[in-house]
């Protein structure tokens, strides 16, 4: 963990009174303090739970929102099965591979397999990061169009290396990896998101382990999502990739996915 993160200050707070209680729980469950001064504020509110910056000029505040925005414009007009993501991990007439996202983030990319028909486990090491995640998921649980949507997403919260490594239960047919990277992508979300994230999750060093685990875990195949002229991860090599605007997915097979 780099110092830059290690000096960013996190508080909790309360956006209303009716709140208080539940962001009390969050403070303790994340170890951190209620009020006092801070670089960083996970708020509670009516909308449920988000990020901010608080330093000034600082980007809006980022929250996870299944429900509403660019998540449901996605689902009811992003291409269905003929998105790259959809082809990448393999998704065919038939065919829903069982996936593991080992870099989860914000969890859209889980949202759009999920919405295909996968099913889906998702791991987020940086806590904060997970926190935002599992608020909205459980906001989209109680929601009817999205509901058996999130049902399909499962959470777990830790380093994704050990965690893969220790895997109980059935392996994923698929592993699906998006390390931090330096993104060029010109979005005002991702940008926003970027600076937001970047002081506290830094870059993903650890890469070229995070796929070797990946490799070693998955039955099918692994799927490692890319800015478009990055290079490969330093490693096994991939044995093609899938080329878009701005980001590749470089796939690395095991063996055919089939139906049933």
């Amino acid at each position: 963990m780099s110092d830059e993160r290690e000096q960013a200050r996190v508080r909790v707070d309360a956006l209303a009174p009716q709140h208080q209680a539940r962001a009390a729980e969050w403070a303790a469950r994340l170890g951190l303090p209620q009020g006092g001064e801070a670089d960083f504020a996970l708020q509670l509110g009516d909308e449920g739970l988000q990020l901010v910056d608080l330093s000034p000029q600082a980007p809006g505040p980022v929250r996870v929102d299944f429900v509403e925005g660019a998540a449901a414009h996605r689902r009811q007009f992003g291409g269905g099965a003929g998105q790259m993501i959809a082809k990448a991990v393999g998704v065919q007439p038939g065919i829903r591979p069982q996936v593991l996202d080992a870099t989860a983030g914000l969890g859209r990319d889980a949202f759009v397999l999920a919405s295909l028909g996968c099913e889906m486990d998702l791991i987020e090491r940086q806590p904060l990061v997970a926190a935002l995640l599992e608020d909205g998921l459980a906001r989209a649980c109680d929601d009817a169009e999205v509901a058996a949507i999130a049902a399909r997403m499962h959470l777990h919260t830790g380093n994704a290396i050990e965690l893969m490594q220790g895997w109980q239960g059935e392996a994923p047919q698929v592993i699906y990896l998006d390390p931090m990277f330096p993104h060029r992508d010109k979005s005002a979300l991702v940008k926003k998101e970027m600076r937001l994230f970047r002081p506290l999750v830094g870059d993903d060093l650890d890469a070229p382990a995070l796929l070797a685990a990946a490799l070693a875990l998955a039955t099918h195949r692994v799927v490692v999502k890319r800015p478009r002229k990055a290079p490969i991860i330093e490693g096994t090599k991939p044995s093609y990739a899938l080329e878009g605007k701005s980001s590749r997915y470089d796939i690395y097979p095991k063996k055919a996915l089939s139906k049933g």
